[in-house]
């Protein structure tokens, strides 16, 4: 499973009440996809500041929030698993990143990303699926 790293804004965005991640919250997390070229840097603040690749031939991006809870004082934030479908070439790509696709301002908010390690390109009816950890989710705040 590939590592989850957060964008440093991320932590600020949280803090100004930029992102509600409860299941029935305004925040869309969504995916968007950059080649090894075009890494993203913890420094980055919103989905303009990347390069994306193309989502022509891509299935939905959109994550589903399973849970977000906090217990004890630990938030943690668990996404059910997504498969992103092809119907035609789709990459090149290396990380998948997640934002906000709702606020205005910022628009497009960075949350963090996942390195897969090596360029992947989808041919067409190919798969991708984005492994969520259901126990430990994708972040936890302390």
């Amino acid at each position: 499973m590939a590592t989850f790293n957060k964008f440093n804004s991320f932590v600020n965005d949280v803090m100004s009440g930029v992102h509600n991640f409860t299941s029935d919250g305004t925040s869309t997390i969504t995916v968007a996809l950059c080649a090894a070229a075009n890494a993203p840097v913890a420094t980055n603040t919103v989905l303009a500041n990347l390069t994306q690749a193309s989502y022509t031939n891509c299935s939905s991006r959109v994550m589903t929030v399973s849970s977000s809870s906090q217990t004890s004082g630990t938030y943690k934030l668990v996404l059910a698993d997504l498969v992103l479908t092809a119907s035609g070439t789709v990459g090149p790509f290396r990380y998948v990143v997640l934002y906000n696709d709702d606020p205005t301002s910022p628009a497009d908010p960075l949350i963090g990303w996942y390195d897969y390690g090596s360029d992947v390109t989808l041919a067409n009816t190919e798969t991708f699926t984005i492994d969520c950890d259901p126990t430990n989710g994708v972040l936890q705040l302390v």
